[in-house]
C-alpha cells in the first residue's frame, strides 16, 4: 500500500497479488479503508474500535438482506403436531425397528398411555425426565410420552459411565428415569422413581389410551440435553418446544422434500443429532427407521440396510457416510439406488467427500448442516451444488446470523468474526447455571423484540458474496472429535483427579494427515509414578469412549508461557504410541498380519499379539478401517460388533481364523494359512510397499 500526501488530499493506493487475492476481495479492502479513512477525517470516531467498516447498504445486506428468513410455523408443540398426523394416517407404520413396528394409531394409544403413567408421578411442565434407552421401539415411546405428560426429557446415552450417568441425572434433577431392564443397574443409587419401558409394559398397558394434556407450551421445555463442559462438568442445554417446532418445521419442508422415504435413525439419543431423525418423520405420515447399535456404527450393515428400502436416504457425520461410500466404491456391498439424499453435519464436511458422492449418485441431494446445541440441532443449512468450496449454507427458518468483532460490531464480507445467533432457534439457556448463561448467551442489539437474545457460539467465520457463511475454526479451546462436541477442560478436570496426577493438559493433534486424536499430558506428584493403563482406566469410569485421549505423555513438569500458563504449543508430540511393556510377538501368519494392519491404521510401530485395540488409542472409525484392511487382505468379512468384543489381536486373528475355515473347503483353508505362514514377512512388507501418503480410507478420520 502506498499513501503520498498531495496538497490538501490523501492518495492511497492498494497493491494485491492477483494470484492470492480475488479483484472482488480487494476492492472491498479499499472501500473499507476509504471509510476509516472518512471517519478519521471527520472527527467523529473517538477510538479506532468505534470507526465503521460499512457504509449503509453493506451493513443492510449482513444485518437484514440475509438474515430475512422469516416463515410462519405453528404454535404448537412436536407431540401435538405427531398427535395431529396420527390423525391423519393412523393405519400407517409410525416407527420399524428390526421387523418390528407400531402404526401411528398404535403409536398415539402407547404414548398416551405411558404420558397418563407419567402424570400420576408428577411430571408436568418444567418436569425433566431422564430416558436411557438403546435404539429401540421403547426409547421412541419413552421420549413422546414425556412430552405428553408435559414434561422434558433428558435423553442420557446407555454407553456412558455409570457413573456419568447419575451425576446427569442428578444435574437434570430428574425425580422420573425411563429405562429398560437391562440397563436399570447402570443407574444403581438413583433415588427417583424408574420405570421400566419394557418390564413394566403390561402395567402401563392399564392406564386410559385417551388424550392427555400435559399443560406445557411453546414456552415450556422441550428437553435437556447435556454438553461437554470448559469447567470440567457438562453442562444442560434447555431447548424449549418453540424452538424445537420451527425447527422440524423448516427441516421437514425445505430439506425432506418429496414423500415416502426412510430416514435410519443412526445418532445416539445422547447427541442432539437424534432430533433430526427421530421427529422429522413422526410430522410427514413416514416411519422412524430405528436401527439396531451394532448396525447404526457398522459401515457393511448400514449400507444393506440402506440399499433393502426402494428409497432412502441417509443423515449422519461425513466420516460415517464416507466408510459407507466406501465399500459401494469398492464393490463390496450392495448399491443403494433409492438413494435420495445425503444429509450431512456433525463435523467439517469436505470438498473430496462430496466429490466422491457425486460420482457415484450423481443426482442425490447433498446437505450441510451446522449448528450448536444451544441454537436447537442446526442453524444453517445448505444444498451443496458444487465441491470447489463447502461453506456451512445460510440461516434456517427465522434465524438471524452475525459475524461481529470483537466489540460487537458488524463485519463486512471477507473478514473473519465470531458467528452469534439469534432469533427461533436460541435456546433457553443452561440449566441451573445463571452466570454461564448470561455469558454465552447476550442482549441482541439487532433484534425486533424486547428480551431478545443472541447465542455467542465461538466459532470464527466469515461472510462470501453469496450471503453463504464460512467456517474457520473456533475463538476458544473447544474441539471436536469424529462429530462430538469435546471441552478439553472437562477432561483435563477428570485428569486431575486422578491419583497422583498434579497437572494435565489435553490437546487435539493432527500428528499425522487426517488422523486426528485426543493426547492428554500429565505432570505427577514429587516421588508418584503414574501408568496411562491406570490413568485410562480412572477417566474410563467418568467420560464417554469418545472424550478418553488417544495417548498419553508424562512429563515431569508441563511448560509454562511468560503468563505462567500451560504453553501448549511446546507441548511435544507423542513419542512413538500406546502400548504393552510386556510385549508378545505374533505368533501366528494371521497374528503377522494384524498386527502390520493395525500398526498401520493407529499409526503405532510395534503391535503387541496380546495388545487391545481400544487401548491402544482405538476408536469406532479407526476400528472401520481396520475391518475394512482385514477383509481387504484375507477376504474375510469381520463384523465390527466381533471387533469390539474380542478386541485383543490374537482373538481378533482367531476369529478372522475361524471364518476362514467355515467359509471355504478344509483343504483351502489350510492352504491359505499355509500361504499366509509363508509370506508372514510380507504380512508387513505388503502394507509397506504402499506410498507413504496413501491414505487409510478416502476421507481419513476429521479431516
Amino acid at each position: 500500500m502506498l499513501i503520498a500526501e498531495l496538497l490538501d488530499s490523501l492518495h492511497v493506493e492498494l497493491r494485491y497479488d492477483g494470484a492470492r487475492v480475488e479483484e472482488g476481495a480487494a476492492e472491498r479492502m479499499a472501500e473499507h479503508l476509504q471509510v476509516v479513512l472518512e471517519a478519521l477525517a471527520s472527527g467523529t470516531a473517538r477510538l479506532l474500535s468505534a470507526v465503521p467498516l460499512l457504509r449503509e447498504p453493506e451493513r443492510r445486506r449482513v444485518l437484514e438482506e440475509w438474515n430475512d428468513t422469516a416463515a410462519g410455523y405453528p404454535p404448537a408443540c412436536v407431540h401435538e403436531l405427531f398427535s395431529a398426523q396420527a390423525a391423519r394416517t393412523p393405519d400407517a407404520a409410525a416407527v420399524e425397528f428390526c421387523g418390528r413396528e407400531l402404526t401411528y394409531a398404535q403409536l398415539e394409544r402407547t404414548t398416551n398411555q405411558l404420558a397418563c403413567h407419567l402424570r400420576g408421578l408428577g411430571v408436568g411442565p418444567e418436569v425433566r425426565v431422564g430416558v436411557c434407552a438403546e435404539r429401540s421401539l421403547e426409547m421412541v415411546v419413552g421420549v413422546l410420552g414425556v412430552l405428553k405428560a408435559g414434561g422434558a426429557y433428558a435423553p442420557l446415552d446407555p454407553a456412558y459411565p455409570a457413573e456419568r450417568l447419575r451425576s446427569l441425572l442428578r444435574d437434570a434433577g430428574a425425580p422420573v428415569l425411563l429405562t429398560q431392564a437391562r440397563l436399570a443397574g447402570r443407574v444403581e443409587g438413583y433415588r427417583g422413581a424408574v420405570v421400566c419401558l419394557d418390564a413394566d409394559a403390561g402395567a402401563i398397558a392399564l392406564e386410559p389410551d385417551g388424550p392427555v394434556d400435559g399443560g406445557a407450551g411453546p414456552r415450556s421445555a422441550a428437553y435437556v440435553i447435556y454438553t461437554s463442559g470448559s469447567t470440567g462438568t457438562p453442562k444442560g442445554v434447555v431447548v424449549e418446544h418453540g424452538s424445537l417446532a420451527n425447527y422440524l418445521q423448516f427441516f421437514t419442508r425445505e430439506v425432506l422434500r418429496g414423500d415416502g422415504f426412510a430416514l435410519p435413525l443412526v445418532s445416539r439419543l445422547g447427541f442432539d443429532a437424534h432430533v433430526r431423525q427421530l421427529f422429522p418423520p413422526l410430522l410427514r405420515g413416514d416411519a422412524v427407521w430405528v436401527l439396531p447399535d451394532e448396525a447404526a456404527s457398522d459401515p457393511a450393515a448400514l449400507l444393506e440396510l440402506l440399499a433393502s428400502k426402494p428409497r432412502v436416504s441417509f443423515g449422519g457425520v461425513p466420516s460415517l457416510w464416507s466408510a459407507v461410500l466406501e465399500r459401494v466404491e469398492a464393490g463390496e456391498g450392495p448399491a443403494p439406488e433409492g438413494l435420495a439424499a445425503v444429509l450431512l453435519g456433525g463435523e467439517a464436511l469436505p470438498a473430496e467427500l462430496v466429490r466422491r458422492t457425486r460420482a457415484r449418485f450423481p443426482g442425490v441431494a447433498v446437505w450441510n448442516h451446522y449448528g450448536p446445541t444451544e441454537a436447537t440441532v442446526n442453524t444453517t443449512a445448505g444444498r451443496v451444488e458444487g465441491a470447489e468450496r463447502v461453506t456451512l449454507g445460510r440461516p434456517v427458518s427465522n434465524a438471524r446470523l452475525y459475524v461481529l468483532d470483537a466489540w460487537g460490531a458488524p463485519l463486512p464480507v471477507g473478514v473473519a468474526g465470531e458467528l452469534y445467533v439469534g432469533g427461533a432457534g436460541v435456546a433457553r439457556g443452561y440449566l441451573g447455571r445463571p452466570e454461564l448463561t448470561a455469558e454465552r448467551f447476550v442482549p441482541d442489539p439487532f433484534g425486533r423484540g424486547a428480551g431478545a437474545r443472541l447465542y455467542r457460539t465461538g466459532d470464527r467465520v466469515r461472510w462470501l458474496d453469496t450471503g453463504d457463511l464460512e467456517y474457520l475454526g473456533r475463538v476458544d479451546a473447544q474441539v471436536k472429535v469424529r462429530g462430538f462436541r469435546i471441552e478439553p477442560g472437562e477432561v483435563e478436570a477428570a485428569l486431575r483427579e486422578q491419583p497422583g496426577v498434579r497437572e494435565a493438559a489435553v490437546l487435539l493433534r493432527e500428528d499425522s494427515p487426517g488422523q486426528r486424536r485426543l493426547v492428554a499430558y500429565v505432570a505427577p506428584e514429587a516421588g508418584v509414578e503414574v501408568s496411562w493403563a491406570g490413568l485410562r482406566a480412572g477417566l474410563s469410569e467418568r467420560l464417554p469412549d469418545y472424550m478418553v485421549p488417544d495417548a498419553c505423555m508424562v512429563l515431569e513438569r508441563l511448560p509454562l508461557n511468560a503468563n505462567g500458563k500451560v504453553d501448549r504449543r511446546a507441548l511435544p508430540e507423542p513419542e512413538g504410541g500406546p502400548g504393552r511393556a510386556d510385549y508378545v510377538p505374533p505368533r501366528t501368519a494371521m497374528e503377522e498380519v494384524l498386527c502390520a494392519i493395525w500398526g498401520e491404521v493407529l499409526g503405532i510401530e510395534r503391535v503387541s499379539a496380546e495388545d487391545d485395540f481400544f487401548e491402544l488409542g482405538g476408536h469406532s472409525l479407526l476400528a472401520m478401517q481396520a475391518v475394512t484392511r482385514v477383509r481387504q487382505t484375507t477376504g474375510v468379512d469381520l463384523s465390527l460388533r466381533t471387533f469390539f468384543e474380542v478386541r485383543i489381536l490374537a482373538g481378533v486373528a482367531r476369529a478372522v481364523e475361524d471364518q476362514l475355515l467355515l467359509a471355504i473347503d478344509l483343504p483351502d483353508a489350510e492352504r491359505h494359512l499355509d500361504e499366509l505362514e509363508n509370506e508372514s514377512e510380507a504380512g508387513r512388507g505388503q502394507l509397506a510397499q504402499e506410498p507413504a501418503d496413501a491414505p487409510l480410507s478416502p476421507n481419513p478420520v476429521g479431516r
